[in-house]
């Protein structure tokens, strides 16, 4: 599995979203992309993440920033998690896990004492000409949006 890091190129995706819309990395060329991975909709912590992204998403649109979160949930169980919480942007379908390994997002995980393979909770935040700007591999779910924008400061 390769490890990004800042400064590297962001890797191309194809992917759908939770209407079936196509969804690349060259469509947000020109702004900052805020691309986050969760394990699961509707789960406390996943919920809690997109909450505090939808809470605030009227900051990221002033910074010209665009969000998508990617999991590999159905388009269905996106579509319902997105209109129970009325989330503002789209959710990624990556139930071939391509777009979850392209960028490191799967991998061992290991929650009491059991190893097992996931989705690695994490943020990619990536420049407007496609370029990797921050990694937030400790994603604190509550308040993720103020660690990106504490990052983005620096």
């Amino acid at each position: 599995m390769t490890k990004l890091k800042i400064g590297d190129k962001a890797p191309d995706f194809q992917a759908k979203d939770q209407d079936g819309n196509p969804i690349n990395l060259s469509q947000f060329r020109g702004k900052k992309l805020v691309l986050y991975f969760y394990p699961k909709d509707d789960t406390p912590g996943c919920t809690a993440e997109a909450c505090d992204i939808r809470d605030n998403y009227n900051s990221y649109l002033q910074k010209s920033y665009a969000v998508v979160g990617v999991s590999g949930d159905s388009e269905a169980s996106h579509r319902k998690f997105r209109e129970k919480y009325q989330l503002p942007f789209p959710l990624i379908s990556d139930t071939d896990r391509k777009v979850l390994e392209a960028y490191g997002a799967w991998g061992e995980k290991s929650m009491y004492g059991k190893i097992f393979k996931g989705i690695i909770r994490m943020t990619f935040v990536i420049s407007e000409d496609g370029l990797i700007e921050q990694i937030i591999e400790k994603v604190k779910t509550k308040e993720h949006t103020k660690q990106i924008f504490d990052l983005s400061a620096h």
